[in-house]
């Protein structure tokens, strides 16, 4: 909404702002470790079940599209119910069905619950991301959404590492077991964030906008269309890799889950280091160039790209795993910065959908189809790990399209972030 007389902004504690970082955080690594686990634990399923790499990929597919779908409904839904309310909603119901997952004894019995997994992973970036954007001034947004994606690579690491190590001394069950418990107590601490205001979304004639006009008028502002598809095939790279590395080195250096996961969760914990001065890089660079946040996040991601190719190239071992270090680092580069982004060139009432229509974009324009595809390549090639490289290899075309949407989206954000800076966020 326009600033108004008698309208009080939002303003929190320091230690409140602190709080919600620090449990989305927690949150958003919980997320990132019930992703990972059906990663590492794919052989020990497979062998468990009698599985195929294309089935293994339609589950993981499937997961992603749920999430897609249900992203921006519960985007939605954050923006005008609560969005404290909504994160820990969300975290009961990805923990319980994450329990159910390692309670499956066929194709099915994994694919439903992982199904229901994404539907209540879905919604929870929407409601965590417009919270801490709202904590914390527009200077400093990057570098706190820096920290707060610090989770994805830390959740990463340690779904491999954990899940890795569980499931070679208890069985592929007791990681999904135990990985339910964190997410189920953050939930109840969630509902103690400090929120702001919730405020209808009317149109100039004092209509409340419909969910499809909310799509629509997020699709209107350039700055975000050509962002979510460049999302969207950074993704398609990316995703691929998060499902599919943990199989393609355990069948290249013939090491066991355990072992795989320390390897690809390594350079998983290197993100975090990305992470941190991508939302560094991305505030200097705003401060010289008004396009600054795009620009980082389009030529970040070409330096990914690049280092992605030579990795797998080189079988992630030897020279091929130092530059796996490298793309670690660069792989979450871009993401500080196009999550302030979001934030930056939208009005209070859109904020939440903003971040959950990038969600929505992530996977439907890129992320859900790689593993299927990667999947499906690695079959049709003898089910080893040339297919699985081979595949890898095809979903960095992603990459280098998700560069070039990021320049376009660049050559906009000055403009739609002048005309987002007339609204304010109010005290609830």
């Amino acid at each position: 909404m326009e600033i108004k007389s008698g309208a009080k902004e939002f303003v929190i504690s320091r230690a409140a702002a602190w709080y919600i970082v620090i449990i989305c955080s927690l949150l958003y690594t919980v997320n990132y470790m019930d992703r990972q686990v059906l990663s590492i634990t794919t052989d020990l399923i497979k062998k468990d079940l009698g599985l195929s790499d294309s089935q293994i990929g339609t589950i993981q597919t499937l997961f992603f599209l749920s999430m897609a779908f249900f992203a921006f409904p519960a985007a939605y839904l954050v923006d005008r119910w609560s969005r404290t309310k909504t994160v820990s909603v969300m975290a009961l119901v990805w923990s319980a069905f994450t329990f159910m997952t390692g309670m499956g004894k066929s194709f099915l019995g994994v694919l439903i619950p992982r199904f229901m997994v994404g539907v209540g992973e879905a919604g929870f970036t929407s409601g965590g991301t417009p919270l801490i954007g709202a904590a914390f001034p527009d200077k400093g947004r990057s570098l706190v959404m820096g920290i707060f994606n610090m989770a994805v690579p830390l959740g990463t690491a340690l779904g491999l590492i954990l899940g890795g190590a569980i499931s070679v001394k208890y069985g592929w069950r007791m990681a999904f077991y135990i990985f339910t418990v964190p997410g189920v107590l953050l939930a109840l601490l969630a509902l103690y964030m400090k929120d702001y205001k919730t405020v209808r979304n009317i149109d100039e004639f004092g209509q409340k906008i419909s969910f499809f006009r909310s799509a629509v008028s997020l699709f209107s502002i350039p700055t975000l269309k050509w962002l979510y598809i460049g999302f969207g095939l950074q993704n398609f790279m990316c995703f691929a890799f998060l499902v599919w590395a943990a199989p393609l080195v355990m069948r290249t250096n013939e090491v066991d889950a355990q072992k795989a996961g320390m390897l690809v969760g390594i350079i998983g914990l290197m993100a975090i280091v990305g992470s941190i001065f991508g939302g560094l890089t991305a505030d200097i660079w705003q401060k010289k160039n008004k396009r600054g946040r795009m620009l980082t996040a389009a030529t970040s991601l070409l330096v990914a790209t690049v280092l992605f190719f030579f990795m797998i190239l080189f079988d992630v071992r030897g020279v091929g795993y130092v530059i796996g270090i490298l793309y670690g680092i660069f792989s979450i580069f871009p993401v500080p910065s196009i999550s302030a982004v979001t934030q930056d060139v939208t009005p209070p009432s859109l904020k939440g959908v903003a971040w959950g229509m990038a969600v929505f974009c992530c996977y439907v324009f890129g992320g859900a189809w790689s593993p299927i595809l990667v999947g499906a390549i690695s079959d049709s090639l003898g089910s080893g790990a040339f297919g699985i490289k081979t595949g890898l290899m095809v979903t960095t075309l992603g990459g280098l399209a998700g560069a070039f949407f990021y320049w376009l989206s660049a050559r906009h954000y000055s403009v739609d972030m002048e005309k987002a800076q007339k609204h304010i966020l109010e005290a609830d």
